[in-house]
């Protein structure tokens, strides 16, 4: 064979090989094709047997709405009384008295919430960082407030400045607070009053709480020097 010959049959590509199927692709085509057909069938049987039994459709639609009737009847008649509970929620001294500290800052809360502060939550616990309870009143104020129980009332150990001084220095830098406030079943002292007015904070005492918690007006109404509304609102 000549040189050349030789490169050519050297540089010549060798034939591109066929390429075959793999039975296993072949066979998952055909699984999904009868597994959809099968889903066809099944739907045309069970449309034409609702076709010949129209009527048990009727009535399952029927009950659906009847049942969603009720359902929905119940919610409205919840929600209306969740309502009345709320505007007419009233509690006595005596009450706030025999209640543990963590249900006293729940009475506070509801309280809020009876004044119109939809979003009032209760926080305490450890590590609250002198806020109880939180909420947002109609004028978009933001409320903080730390609660302080005492079971005797009067007669237990009185709300004194150190209380304030946590109050002070959390309810605003770290909670955002409009409208600091310390409520307490029991009494405060007088240096601790002082404190309060100097640093704009706000003491609901057990007069203040009493009339408060016994009747309709909201807290912002027995309160003095309260901050003006964040956003002009209905009631402003």
């Amino acid at each position: 064979m000549s040189p050349r010959r030789r490169r050519a049959a050297s540089t010549r590509r060798p034939p591109p090989r066929r390429r075959t199927r793999r039975p296993g692709r072949r066979k998952r085509a055909d699984g999904q094709l009868v597994a959809l057909l099968l889903g066809v069938v099944i739907v045309v049987a069970v449309v034409d047997w609702l076709l010949t039994h129209w009527w048990i459709l009727v009535a399952l639609c029927a009950l659906a709405a009847l049942a969603g009737g009720a359902w929905l009847h119940q919610r409205q008649q919840q929600a209306r009384w969740e309502a009345v509970r709320a505007q007419s929620l009233r509690y006595g001294l005596a009450q706030l008295d025999a209640l543990h500290h963590s249900r006293f800052e729940d009475a506070v809360r509801d309280l809020m919430r009876r004044d119109g502060c939809q979003d009032a939550v209760r926080v305490g616990g450890g590590g609250d960082l002198g806020a109880d309870v939180k909420a947002t009143d109609p004028y978009g104020r933001r409320w903080v407030i730390q609660c302080k129980h005492r079971r005797n009332g009067l007669s237990g150990s009185a709300v004194g400045t150190p209380d304030l001084q946590v109050l002070n220095g959390t309810a605003r830098q770290v909670h955002g607070a409009d409208v600091a406030v310390i409520v307490t079943n029991g009494r405060v002292t007088a240096p601790a009053v002082a404190f309060a007015e100097q640093q704009r904070l706000h003491v609901v005492d057990r007069h203040t709480l009493g009339a408060w918690a016994s009747g309709s007006r909201p807290l912002w109404e027995l309160l003095r020097a309260v901050p003006p509304p964040r956003r002009p609102t209905a009631l402003s």
